[in-house]
């Protein structure tokens, strides 16, 4: 039987993976990471946590560095330097252009690391249901690892990479777009071996301004 083995990389690597510019202490660069997170408050071991400060068009990852520095945090990537942190904790920062980016970077090297099969799913709807009934009928023969709930966007996706180890046979993990451009990138990070195609329908149509794109976006 296998044994489980959590794979941990040191911030040296993931600089090295993810390019940018570092700031902080040279022994940062040494500390190990196992989890990442861009969610403050979903944060349990932080101590062994990178945190991704994201930007959206509703919210700035910014604006919880002091939240995740009191949960134990000290790695981050960032685009945007803190002028002072809580405590003036001694944090190690890459600075990166995107810190999207830089996140899709690491899972796709995280998942080259891995030679077992990866099933993607996609479709308009019905994506969680197959992956998670897939999920109950492989897992009596094989030891699968899968997208956590709906994950399966440009940001769920690369976590739910990052989940993958030595311990699994087989990867079952969403893919959902809603605007073009965006199926590439997560192939980049997917990398699937096997794709399903559960169902097509208008979601997000308005952004492809055609069923025919809309298509041809997912089946890529």
């Amino acid at each position: 039987m296998k044994q489980k083995t959590m794979i941990s990389y040191t911030l040296k690597e993931v600089f090295a993976i993810i390019d940018g510019q570092f700031v902080g202490p040279d022994n940062a660069l040494d500390q190990q990471i196992r989890f990442i997170s861009f969610d403050s408050r979903t944060i349990l071991s932080g101590r062994e946590t990178l945190f991704f400060a994201l930007k959206s068009e509703r919210n700035n990852g910014h604006r919880f560095i002091d939240d995740a520095i009191s949960k134990e945090v000290s790695l981050f990537v960032v685009e945007d330097l803190p002028v002072k942190t809580r405590l003036n904790s001694p944090a190690g920062f890459i600075v990166v252009g995107s810190t999207l980016n830089a996140l899709q970077k690491l899972a796709a090297f995280h998942r080259r690391r891995f030679a077992y099969p990866l099933v993607g799913i996609t479709g308009s709807n019905g994506k969680t249901i197959v992956k998670e009934w897939l999920s109950e009928l492989l897992s009596p023969e094989l030891k699968v690892v899968r997208s956590p709930r709906s994950y399966n966007s440009q940001i769920g996706a690369p976590l739910s990479v990052w989940l993958m180890d030595h311990h699994f046979d087989l990867a079952i993990i969403e893919a959902g777009i809603s605007k073009p451009g965006e199926m590439e990138k997560l192939e980049m990070i997917l990398q699937p071996d096997h794709g399903i195609f559960t169902h097509l329908g208008k979601a997000h149509l308005e952004n492809f301004g055609s069923i025919e794109k809309l298509v041809d976006e997912k089946i890529k």
